[in-house]
């Protein structure tokens, strides 16, 4: 009998192999990246924008952003803007959703009012930069479908490269290839294909490092839209965690007290 039990394991594991589709396979490799990223509670961080147009003209923005970890749904964060003078104040808050249209206010403190981001809207560019509002919310499983494509080294680093598709019906995308470090289980590239299935934007990411032994951070974020000839560099810095924050210092009343 352990003959015969141990011939039909050999014969079933070769099955299950075959059996795992493209997509069970791409839902999988979501599903550990995000287990490895669980339990991070809340974080903090300083962040400098760079602005870069066709011609490569170049302009800053200083930022500080907190982000809080919600259990059973999607982050909560909060940007504030430090420099340069007219934008200083500006607050921008994210409600990310799991399965329902994510909730984003901007306060504009020239106006002192808080302006509510329209679901539709959500493609547009965040504060003139080749991010939109949709790429600045967390990233939460159920937003997208998988498709796992094959296995690739980018830069001698070697990745699974998975196929996602927005669920978000108002999205400005078709699709996105994300090349997923084997290791961090993080991003390293992912390129956005618009409404028309053309390459939009390519977004890499730079100089990871790991915090509280667990959680993998980049130091440097590159976004070049192709169509605009655009380029936005996001330099992270300052990375600090166990803040003690909670939802009080994500709700809409702390967008203007927020400095």
């Amino acid at each position: 009998m352990n003959r015969i039990s141990l011939l039909l394991s050999c014969l079933l594991i070769p099955f299950v192999v075959i059996a795992q589709t493209a997509e069970e396979k791409g839902l999988a490799i979501a599903q550990e990246a995000d287990k490895r990223d669980t339990g991070w509670k809340d974080q903090a961080a300083v962040l400098h924008m760079i602005l870069r147009n066709r011609q490569g003209q170049e302009s800053t923005r200083d930022m500080h952003n907190r982000s809080l970890e919600v259990k059973g749904d999607g982050d909560k964060s909060l940007i504030v803007f430090d420099t340069p003078h007219d934008v200083k104040g500006t607050a921008f808050l994210s409600f990310t959703h799991a399965t329902k249209p994510d909730e984003q206010w901007l306060y504009l403190p020239s106006l002192k009012r808080v302006k509510r981001i329209s679901s539709s809207n959500k493609s547009g560019p965040f504060m003139g930069s080749e991010f939109a509002y949709e790429d600045i919310s967390s990233q939460e499983i159920e937003k997208y479908t998988y498709k796992y494509l094959k296995d690739e080294a980018i830069e001698n680093k070697d990745s699974f490269v998975i196929e996602r598709f927005p669920q978000y019906e108002n999205s400005g995308y078709t699709r996105q290839i994300a090349w997923m470090d084997k290791s961090m289980y993080q991003p390293l590239k992912i390129d956005f294909y618009d409404r028309k299935n053309s390459l939009l934007k390519t977004l890499t990411y730079h100089d990871y490092k790991q915090y509280l032994g667990q959680y993998w951070r980049p130091d440097r974020m590159e976004m070049k839209n192709y169509q605009t000839g655009k380029t936005t560099t996001l330099i992270w810095k300052e990375y600090k965690f166990s803040n003690n924050f909670t939802t009080r210092d994500f709700d809409r009343a702390s967008l203007k007290r927020a400095r």
